[in-house]
């Protein structure tokens, strides 16, 4: 690798570039939205943590003594709602996503800095129209709005509900626009499709997710609310409509938008693997593809979802194949990362650890999807605490820990500060702990019989809610010492080097933070994707940095 000197850190970055709440309402630099995003969808975050754990506290004893029915039916849906559509869906792609994927190519900013801006906007649109559902009344459909009770016989907020999810939707439609359009035409000089790092593969992966299957969803919650203003016969079969209709174009769109959450999050994971190895992926075409096969077979596995609906057993039998076959590229994602993991130089810092952890629950979350796609145990397991435990081991195991792992592992790039290492590596092992201790009893419950959506059960699956109450508050705990450490280090962390990890990707070349326009000049790249020199040779990456860090 050709020797590289960065230019030397200036005071100016895009942080400090302009002051003023005007001057963040109305910016159109990359990593100013990704800010605005951060704090947007942390707050929803801790609004569907906050309905967890009054999921956790009513099931800690088998008799519905702390919420009522209706209550805890408004209490789920809601949960669901917010952490998939307003947090879930949007966390790595519009985070770490705006943050990273200009940078990352050479460019200056996305392609359509104000549709970016525009992104942002009707996301906050979309989440304040569902928050005025809720606390006008809320919503007990189930986040997944099954007909005909959500057409004919909720009394709650369904329409308004819908009307953020739709409003939101067409965030992402935009920023997965923003991301095709900006890895097409915007790479610097010399980065070839193959020279991409793959968090970009990945987050181009789920670009075309968003914008195919986005609308699909959009459609149907509109359907849904002519359905139950007007009573037009769509899926109300007492007028003529089929209920298993809108399941099949719901599940269009949301197994596809499982992918968006764990897309992203897979990405990261490619990145902390090989740079905390120090190693180039192993089979780096190999996990950049698998990124878009997950895309495509995941538009092909939907009826996995009708099992038990009246759908015919032979498109049962293709959709259990198909689901079988889309294991298959996520499972070489996690090969190679194995193999990537062999004879490196490992170092286990705390973005490290939230990546190994992310293997090994993904894995335990994608085995059991393998049970679910078996029409015989599907038909057992459905509407049990088994789903539960096996989404959340896919979502909150993969997709959460992906983006804390990513979030610590560029803190010190978007913020110019470091975090307590210590600290990190003590909340990444307590979160670890506090997962598992959730939802690992919920397979053994789910396998015995106790049904989901239930708010009061029968006493024998006390213990095991017990034990997941236990570890949901260990989990709370874990995710609120982040939040401490990580505003703290914004003011009192150690100020951060341009290259603190002494890495060659392009958002390492340039100061933390980073300038408006990311670069002092247009980089050119001659080196392969996570070409590592020896550390002695990536000294010269950050040591200017390092050596002005202080006077800066």
């Amino acid at each position: 690798m050709e020797e590289f000197i960065p230019p030397l850190p200036s005071r100016i970055n895009y942080i400090n570039a302009e002051y003023g709440l005007k001057s963040w309402l109305l910016t159109r630099d990359h990593k100013r939205i990704a800010l605005l995003y951060l704090g947007s969808i942390t707050f929803f975050f801790f609004i569907g943590g906050v309905y967890a754990m009054l999921i956790r506290l009513e099931l800690l004893t088998p008799q519905g003594d702390l919420l009522q029915s209706t209550t805890y039916n408004k209490v789920f849906t809601q949960h669901g709602i917010i952490m998939v559509f307003f947090f879930l869906i949007p966390s790595i792609p519009a985070t770490l996503g705006n943050f990273l994927v200009p940078m990352m190519i050479g460019a200056k900013d996305l392609a359509f800095p104000r549709i970016n801006l525009l992104s942002w906007y009707i996301y906050m649109l979309g989440g304040g129209v569902t928050i005025y559902a809720l606390l006008a009344g809320g919503v007990d459909t189930g986040w997944t709005f099954y007909t005909p009770f959500s057409t004919t016989f909720s009394n709650s907020y369904v329409v308004a509900t819908g009307l953020g999810i739709f409003i939101n939707g067409f965030s992402s439609i935009l920023t997965g626009l923003n991301f095709i359009v900006t890895i097409h035409t915007m790479r610097a000089p010399g980065m070839t499709w193959f020279r991409l790092p793959l968090f970009i593969w990945a987050h181009y992966a789920t670009s075309l997710v968003m914008i195919l299957g986005t609308p699909v969803i959009a459609i149907t919650i509109l359907l849904l609310a002519f359905e139950r203003l007007a009573h037009i016969g769509i899926f109300d079969p007492a007028v003529g409509g089929d209920p298993v209709l809108f399941q099949h174009l719901f599940w269009f769109y949301s197994h596809p938008a499982v992918y968006i959450m764990i897309l992203p999050s897979m990405g990261v994971v490619s990145e902390l693997i090989a740079n905390f190895s120090r190693k180039n992926i192993f089979g780096y075409s190999f996990v950049a593809f698998s990124s878009l096969a997950i895309a495509v077979f995941g538009f092909l596995v939907w009826g996995h979802h009708l099992f038990v609906s009246s759908q015919s057993l032979y498109a049962g039998m293709i959709f259990s194949f198909l689901s079988f076959a889309v294991a298959v590229p996520s499972a070489i994602k996690v090969f190679n990362w194995t193999a990537t993991l062999y004879k490196g130089s490992i170092s286990f810092d705390t973005p490290m650890l939230y990546a190994l952890g992310f293997i090994g629950l993904f894995t335990i979350g994608g085995m059991t999807g393998l049970f679910l796609a078996t029409l015989g145990v599907n038909v057992h397991v459905t509407d049990t605490y088994f789903i539960v435990a096996h989404f959340h081991y896919i979502m909150v195991g993969g997709a959460i820990f992906g983006y804390l792992g990513g979030l610590h592992y560029w803190w010190p790039k978007i913020s110019g500060r470091m975090y307590p290492d210590g600290w990190g590596r003590f909340s990444a092992l307590l979160i670890f702990a506090g997962f598992n201790l959730t939802f690992f009893p919920q397979f053994v419950a789910g396998y015995l019989g106790m049904p989901r959506r239930y708010h009061a059960y029968p006493p024998e699956f006390q213990v095991f809610n017990v034990l997941s109450t236990a570890g949901a508050s260990i989990l709370a705990v874990g995710y609120l010492i982040p939040a401490v450490y990580l505003v703290w280090s914004m003011r009192y962390g150690k100020v951060a080097p341009g290259n603190p990890w002494h890495l060659p990707g392009l958002e390492w070349r340039t100061q933390s933070p980073p300038p408006t326009e990311n670069f002092d000049y247009t980089p050119v790249v001659t080196w392969e994707a996570y070409e590592f020199a020896p550390p002695e040779e990536m000294e010269v990456v950050g040591k200017y940095h390092d050596q002005t860090a202080e006077k800066v």
